[in-house]
């Protein structure tokens, strides 16, 4: 390292990397906002579309009314997500900086068609299927390009602002709704002005990718080594020739060598095949698709889309009231995401974190599910309305608080750890394909909760399982998930992105509890072996010196 790098004082990291002060810079603060921002690309989808379909302005353009009960619950399913079977395909578009901007430009595209169906069903769904190929790519361009230009120490935190944008878009949704509904007439301003939203946030990340450098790993792979350079200087606020600087494209430089050797080069072919063909990528792949399995189904993300219908199932009366109690659902799942990005991700471990939030969810999913086995007339006999003053009506409160543990357990566990993970874990030549996939994997099975959840609600007469059997299928994924991190899921904190293969040198039963010592244990042999190198290198230019003086002596004596 050169001298004068002074060691700066993060309490957020995990490990102290020795990493300049300058890194910390604002051209790396204002590329983490410009790329976190996408993730209000989900948060407002996810926080709008239920008070969209809660206005009766909107309702009666489709004949919402004439529809039975249970087609009634398969247009709210299909409306809302039409978004995730977009989503599925847009995952599969790849790049970063103009990969960005086609995405805005989608996203608004299918919210013009939405705002503009004048009533017709099918242009609703085209146009929420246009708008899900736009947001489909936010979660594989946002954390992948904030992990490949984040330092090491503080990776965790810049890819959990996406996370946290993902709940600011909520909370502007849900207080834009709560919003109209108080002040705003019932006509199409009732749903028209909240949609808006989309747009306003599209229209600024668009704009804000013109101030923005490309990746310099994305560029390292295409072959622009110096333009890399450049970028890199220009992030970390230091010069080119600084041995960090030096040293970081150097080691990107190598490892993306190595992969094209070990690979010989080859074409999408030959990511496929080193994908699903070696074990420890096929290992990682595992490991996303389970995250995505475990995290969807685990009942959170549906609780987000659906939650003024959850309220008023766990006894609040009243649409004004179940949006108020939804907007605040919204800020405290934001103040969670905050926290788990400042003080969990890069203090204590990913791993940590995540079981911590799935505890969380674990205890909040076991308590609404009891709740609703012991109140069976909510969400089964129409028009039911707990006693006040009964008992009954206290546990329906502690149900409403449970709501928000799942929230908070959300924002601490599995809505950050996705995005994390499928970032993180991959070598740069598979890192964009397999974050896609990953999110294919991520759309594909939220489409499943989202359309499954409205029809898992309703009685069992009407072909449901009703609101307890809902939750009590929700807790046993939840505990399900939580076995299953504390067993396969190593611990990814402070760990450069190119020294991420150490993690899964292990048979694939030992990676989740060993790999991270294991990962240690090689760290230390290359540190211990460069020293010895460092120091052989020494000696050996020493010897070379004093030989040269030796020779020169005999020749002046001659």
């Amino acid at each position: 390292m050169a001298g004068g790098v002074k060691k700066p004082v993060n309490i957020f990291k995990l490990k102290n990397l020795d990493e300049p002060k300058e890194v910390f810079n604002w051209r790396l603060w204002f590329a983490v906002l410009s790329f976190g921002l996408l993730g209000a690309a989900r948060g407002v989808d996810e926080g709008l579309i239920n008070g969209a379909l809660k206005s009766k302005n909107f309702q009666d353009s489709i004949n919402y009314a004439s529809y039975s009960t249970v087609e009634q619950a398969n247009i709210k399913a299909n409306i809302s997500s039409m978004v995730q079977i977009g989503s599925v395909g847009g995952a599969l578009i790849i790049g970063r900086i103009w990969a960005t901007r086609i995405l805005c430009l989608l996203w608004i595209l299918g919210i013009a068609i939405f705002m503009g169906s004048n009533g017709n069903l099918s242009l609703v769904y085209f146009g929420r299927f246009v708008a899900g190929l736009g947001v489909g790519q936010s979660p594989v361009v946002g954390p992948v390009y904030i992990a490949e230009i984040a330092p090491a120490s503080i990776r965790g935190f810049c890819v959990c602002t996406f996370t946290g944008f993902v709940y600011l878009g909520i909370v502007l949704a849900y207080f834009t709704n709560y919003g109209c509904q108080l002040h705003l007439a019932e006509t199409q301003a009732r749903w028209m002005v909240p949609t808006s939203l989309h747009i306003i946030f599209a229209g600024l990340i668009f704009l804000l990718t013109f101030f923005q450098y490309e990746s310099p790993r994305f560029l390292v792979k295409t072959g622009k080594s110096d333009k890399a350079l450049h970028v890199m200087s220009r992030l970390r606020h230091l010069p080119p020739d600084h041995d960090y600087v030096r040293h970081e494209i150097n080691a990107i430089t190598l490892s993306h060598h190595e992969e094209m050797e070990a690979s010989k080069g080859a074409g999408w072919l030959g990511i496929l095949k080193e994908t699903f063909t070696v074990r420890s990528n096929l290992y990682r792949v595992g490991l996303t698709l389970g995250a995505q399995v475990m995290g969807q189904w685990s009942g959170a993300g549906s609780i987000t889309i659906y939650a003024p219908d959850l309220f008023e199932l766990l006894g609040l009366t009243g649409t004004k009231e179940s949006l108020l109690v939804t907007a605040v659902f919204g800020i405290v799942k934001l103040v969670a995401a905050i926290v788990c990005a400042l003080f969990l991700v890069d203090f204590i471990g990913r791993k940590r974190s995540l079981l911590l939030g799935i505890a969380c969810q674990a205890i909040s999913m076991i308590y609404i599910a009891a709740f609703l086995s012991a109140t069976p007339e909510l969400g089964n006999e129409e028009g039911y309305v707990i006693p006040a003053n009964s008992g009954k009506l206290r546990a329906s409160r502690g149900a409403i608080v449970m709501i928000y543990l799942s929230g908070i357990g959300w924002a601490l566990g599995w809505n950050s750890m996705q995005y994390l993970l499928s970032s993180e874990i991959f070598c740069l030549r598979l890192r964009a394909f397999c974050s896609s996939l990953a999110m294919c994997l991520h759309f594909a099975n939220q489409y499943g909760s989202a359309r499954a959840v409205p029809d898992m609600l309703l009685p069992v007469r009407e072909g449901g399982i009703s609101g307890q059997g809902t939750f009590w299928f929700f807790s046993a994924v939840t505990i399900l998930g939580g076995v299953w991190v504390w067993f396969f899921v190593p611990e990814t904190a402070s760990r450069s992105l190119e020294s991420m293969d150490r993690l899964f040198s292990l048979p694939w039963w030992q990676i989740g509890r060993y790999g991270n010592r294991e990962a240690e244990v090689l760290d230390e042999a290359e540190r211990v072996g460069g020293e010895k190198e460092g120091e052989m290198m020494s000696r050996s230019g020493s010897r070379v010196e004093e030989e040269k003086g030796m020779a020169y002596e005999a020749e002046r004596r001659v």
